[in-house]
This record gives structure tokens, C-alpha cells and sequence, in this order.
């Protein structure tokens, strides 16, 4: 007979570095980052989407990369770095991404936005894309396609060409 194991709803302790400060917690262990972010910590920027990893709405960077909030545990990325649209910005100067998404008027009714803009960074620090066509393969894990979508596309390669090297 297979031993069976109890299931634990006990807090387990968890330390995330959070843009840039260090939040040390006691989580069930069936905590999504993503309920971390906005129930425990009340970082609201991030937003719940579909809840199941398929509209992007919850992306965040984790160690840089970039991750659905939805879909991952916190306990499992003890001592983590994470960084959501609150930490993109530097005090009140925006990130230029996030400025450019205002130049551009990439923000529509602004629901995606948070998970675009950090989607965004994280495809920008990849260094993939170097055409529309790349960014919105790059970006296809994020669905919003309304008005603002063609403006999404040109504010992240705005922010992609002034990054690229001169010829």
C-alpha cells in the first residue's frame, strides 16, 4: 500500500526581495505569487486575469525573467527577486518603457497594462527582438488586443531601437 501523506496547509516561511525591499512571510504552502503580491502585500498593480497562465494580466519578472504570477508558487522561489509595475519606475521618474507607453498612448483601459509592462522589460533585457514582428511573437503570451495594441507594439519599439547599437 502507497504511503500517504497529509496535506499541509501549515505557513511555510518565504523571503522575496519585492522591488527592492525584502518581505519575509509565512504562507500557505498553496499561495500563488500572485496572491502574495496583492492579498498579503496589497500590491495591487498586479492584476488577476484568467487565473490560469493564459492572458498574461499577472506577469511579473522573477529573478528578471518573466513569469506568470498566476501559475507560481511562492514558497517555491524562496529568497527570490521579484519586480512588478510598482518597481519599474525609480521614485516618480518613470521607466522609459513606462513613458513610452504615455507617449504612445499604449494604455487603453489600462486592465493588461501592469502585465505589459513588465512582460515588455523582460523581452527588452532578453534582447530578442529587433523587429515588430519579433515583439509581438515575443508579447503574444499577452492578450490584449484592442485599441492599444498597435500602440503597445510601438512603444516597446521605441524603447527597443534606442537600446540597439548604432551601426
Amino acid at each position: 500500500m502507497p504511503e500517504v501523506f497529509p496535506f499541509s496547509q501549515a505557513p511555510v516561511p518565504v523571503a522575496l526581495t519585492i522591488n527592492g525591499h525584502l518581505h519575509e512571510l509565512a504562507v500557505e504552502p498553496r499561495t500563488t505569487l500572485l496572491d502574495l503580491l496583492r492579498e498579503h502585500l496589497g500590491l495591487m498593480g498586479t492584476k488577476k486575469g484568467c487565473d490560469h497562465g493564459q492572458c498574461g494580466a499577472c506577469t511579473v519578472l522573477l529573478n528578471g525573467e518573466r513569469r506568470v504570477s498566476c501559475l507560481t508558487l511562492a514558497v517555491s522561489h524562496d529568497e527570490a527577486t521579484v519586480t512588478t509595475v510598482e518597481g519599474l519606475a525609480e521614485g516618480d521618474v518613470l521607466s522609459p518603457l513606462q513613458q513610452a507607453f504615455l507617449d504612445y498612448d499604449a494604455y487603453q483601459c489600462g486592465y493588461c497594462t501592469p502585465g505589459q509592462l513588465c512582460s515588455a522589460q523582460g523581452l527588452l533585457h532578453e534582447g530578442h527582438a529587433r523587429t515588430r514582428d519579433e515583439v509581438r511573437e515575443l508579447m503574444s503570451g499577452n492578450l490584449c488586443r484592442c485599441g492599444a495594441y498597435p500602440h503597445i507594439t510601438d512603444a516597446i519599439l521605441s524603447v527597443l531601437l534606442t537600446q540597439q547599437p548604432a551601426p
